[in-house]
C-alpha cells in the first residue's frame, strides 16, 4: 500500500482533499416539520372534527362538572352520554397549538357536558368513543384537536 507521502502528495495543508465520504462526514441535522393532521385533500386525509378546551378558571373541573351533570338531570357521566351528541369514531387527538379554551362559567350544562365528556373520553393520543368517561383534572383541563385518521389508516 503507498501512502499520499510517497506519491509525492501532501499529507496537510490548504486545498487538502481528503476522503470525504466517511460516516462522520456525512452527518447533518435538519429541522422537518410536516403533519398530515388536518389535510382534507389529496389520497391522505385527516381532517379535523373538533377543537376541544375549557377554562375552569379557579374553579375545580371536577366539581364543575358534577353541577353540571346534577343542572341536566344525570346522575353519571355515562347517563349523559347516551343523550349528547358526541364523535362517533376514534380519532387521533393533538395537544392544541393555538387554544382558545371556552369559560366553563359561558356554558350551559349540556355544552359543558358535551365538552367534558369528549375531554373525559380521550387520553394525550387518542379519543375512543367506547371507552369509560373518566374524569379527571388532568383529562378536563386538555386543549386538543380531534382528527380524523381513517384516511391515513384506511
Amino acid at each position: 500500500m503507498t501512502l499520499a507521502a510517497d506519491q509525492g502528495w501532501p499529507l496537510h495543508g490548504p486545498g487538502l482533499l481528503m476522503n470525504s465520504g466517511g460516516p462522520c462526514s456525512r452527518t447533518r441535522s435538519e429541522r422537518v416539520r410536516t403533519t398530515v393532521l388536518g389535510d382534507d385533500d389529496g389520497p391522505v386525509r385527516c381532517p379535523k372534527v373538533l377543537r376541544v378546551a375549557i377554562d375552569f378558571g379557579r374553579q375545580s373541573p371536577l366539581r364543575c362538572v358534577e353541577r353540571w351533570l346534577r343542572a341536566a338531570g344525570f346522575e353519571t357521566g355515562n347517563e349523559a352520554r347516551a343523550i349528547v351528541s358526541l364523535p362517533d369514531r376514534r380519532c387521533i387527538c393533538q395537544v392544541d397549538p393555538h387554544p382558545v379554551p371556552v369559560s366553563a362559567g359561558s356554558l350551559t350544562a349540556l355544552e359543558g357536558l358535551g365538552l367534558a365528556l369528549v375531554l373525559g373520553l380521550c387520553t394525550a393520543s387518542f379519543y375512543d368513543p367506547a371507552r369509560p368517561v373518566l374524569w379527571t383534572t388532568t383529562s378536563l383541563t386538555r386543549r386538543l384537536v380531534l382528527y380524523d385518521g381513517g384516511g391515513f389508516y384506511a
